[in-house]
C-alpha cells in the first residue's frame, strides 16, 4: 500500500521560512515523478513545483526563485524548501507522485499523478 505523509506545515510571518517533507512508503521516489501541488480555499489545486525522475524541476512563475524542490532517494522523501513566504502562499499542500515512465518527462497535470498525500498546511501572516 502507497502513502505519502506530508509534514512541515504552520504558521509563519510573511518573509519566513518553511521546509515540508512528504516521506513516502510503498514506493521509491527514485523511480517516480513528484510534485507539490497547493490548494487555497476557494481556488484551484495548483501545481507549484515538480521534478523527473532524471531530477529535472518545474517551477509556477509565482514561486520560482523562492521555492525549491528536491528529494533523498536514500530517505525516500521529497522536500519543499519555502523562503521569501507571502500571505498569498497560504493553502494546503500536497505532495503528489506519478508513475509516469520517461525519466526526464516532469507530471504537469492532475491526471498524471498517481499518488496523494493527505497535505499539510501553510499560513502566512502579513
Amino acid at each position: 500500500q502507497v502513502q505519502l505523509v506530508e509534514s512541515g506545515g504552520g504558521l509563519v510571518q510573511a518573509g519566513g521560512s518553511l521546509r515540508l517533507s512528504c516521506a513516502a512508503s510503498g514506493i521509491r521516489f527514485s523511480m517516480k515523478a513528484e510534485g507539490w501541488y497547493r490548494q487555497a480555499p476557494g481556488k484551484e489545486r495548483e501545481l507549484v513545483a515538480a521534478m523527473s525522475r532524471g531530477g529535472s524541476t518545474y517551477y509556477a512563475d509565482s514561486v520560482k526563485g523562492r521555492f525549491t524542490i528536491s528529494r533523498d532517494n536514500a530517505r525516500n522523501t521529497l522536500y519543499l524548501q519555502m523562503n521569501s513566504l507571502k500571505p498569498e502562499d497560504t493553502a494546503m499542500y500536497y505532495c503528489a507522485a506519478s508513475e509516469i515512465e520517461v525519466a526526464d518527462q516532469i507530471a504537469t497535470s492532475d491526471y498524471e499523478y498517481d499518488y496523494w498525500g493527505q497535505g499539510t498546511q501553510v499560513t502566512v501572516s502579513s
